[in-house]
């Protein structure tokens, strides 16, 4: 009891973003950080008040103390995409530990209600080295997932709806999401986003991620060049080449906003994004791409929200809410243990039933 207590402890101190001591001033300094590290070391239990105490502080129920998890969550070969500013040892902390606690429930509930779903990961069998290699690795995922040449609806569900297992969580700006190995399931993070932000950017950071998982990257390369590969990778598989140069055509000098909404509105790509692709393709020279980008910075649309149009997509993980109802349906779960995996609480689920049959 006292291990396991220990171990929720951290967790949940370190899903707060907070420290020993910033645990204790929290809680108005009425234990020391000395104490509070002796029961995060198991070498003392708190009694029943201050447990409390420590659940609110800490926003999660009294019951998370005390639960063991059937799953253990290890995250292997993690990458993380950052923005534009460095994400700190103590944020990336806190992320990681979001996102176990997540996947401790999702697993654990794909383990109650066991349907036989089998996973089609694309993984490209040569290594990539510059950015035509990681265009035709794009072209390939396109021919195994049979996509076409039309747009993806919504990204998130397409990763789902091949067993990719995809999360989000709420997180700080300078986070936008990472992959991870966990066992034999290869998972995805993103930053949580609500009906008023832009989502082309998470769209991107989802395709980016993929590429992690599916590449493999010369050894010579750096950090920052296999990171520009991943960006031709989901430019690549957002926007074909046929269809980017069909609409963009060749030799361009300038864009027009109104142009540029529609190539975002249909295809899910930021403006910026759309810039990219244009040189990359060399339908822009290095000179035009500098100029353009010095224009788009110049109106402010690179901060976060503010380019103009929206693409009408959810981008949101889906399939756990989903094992959650048919674990309801098939009765595999109480309402207190679906509540639990939905990580609700028991009067919110029940408001959102409408049993129809």
């Amino acid at each position: 009891m006292e291990t396991n207590f220990a171990n929720r402890l951290v967790s949940a101190r370190k899903m707060a973003g907070l420290s020993l001591q910033g645990l204790s001033d929290l809680l108005g300094n009425v234990v020391t950080k000395q104490s509070l590290n002796k029961y995060e070391l198991g070498k003392m239990m708190p009694d029943s008040e201050f447990v409390i105490s420590l659940s609110h502080a800490l926003k999660v129920p009294v019951d998370y103390f005390y639960s063991e998890p059937s799953v253990e969550i290890q995250f292997k070969n993690i990458d993380f995409r950052k923005y534009s500013t460095k994400i700190s040892n103590a944020e990336e902390e806190t992320i990681q530990e979001k996102a176990k606690d997540i996947f401790e429930r999702y697993f654990e509930l794909e383990q109650i209600v066991n349907l036989p779903d089998e996973a089609q990961f694309f993984q490209y069998p040569y290594i990539i080295s510059t950015p035509d290699e990681a265009e035709a690795a794009a072209k390939a995922l396109r021919e195994e997932w049979n996509l076409g040449y039309d747009p993806i609806p919504d990204v998130v569900e397409m990763l789902e709806d091949k067993g990719y297992k995809v999360v989000e969580i709420d997180a700080v700006d300078s986070f936008d999401g990472f992959k991870a190995d966990v066992g034999p399931h290869k998972v995805i993070v993103l930053r949580k986003t609500d009906e008023t932000q832009d989502i082309v950017r998470k769209r991107f950071t989802a395709i980016h991620e993929l590429a992690h998982h599916a590449l493999i990257f010369s050894e010579n390369l750096t950090q920052k060049e296999e990171e520009k590969l991943c960006h031709t990778f989901a430019s690549a598989l957002l926007y074909p080449e046929d269809m980017a140069r069909k609409e963009l055509h060749q030799n361009r000098f300038h864009f027009y906003e109104r142009e540029l909404l529609l190539i975002k509105e249909r295809w899910g790509l930021s403006f910026s994004a759309i810039f990219s692709r244009a040189y990359q393709l060399g339908i822009i020279n290095a000179n035009v791409y500098k100029h353009i980008n010095i224009g788009y910075r110049s109106r402010r649309y690179h901060i976060p929200n503010n380019e103009p149009g929206r693409y009408r997509s959810k981008e949101k993980p889906l399939r756990m809410e989903r094992l959650v109802y048919f674990g309801l349906g098939k009765e595999l779960l109480s309402i207190n243990e679906a509540a639990y995996f939905a990580d609700t609480t028991s009067w919110k689920l029940r408001s959102n039933l409408n049993q129809l049959v």
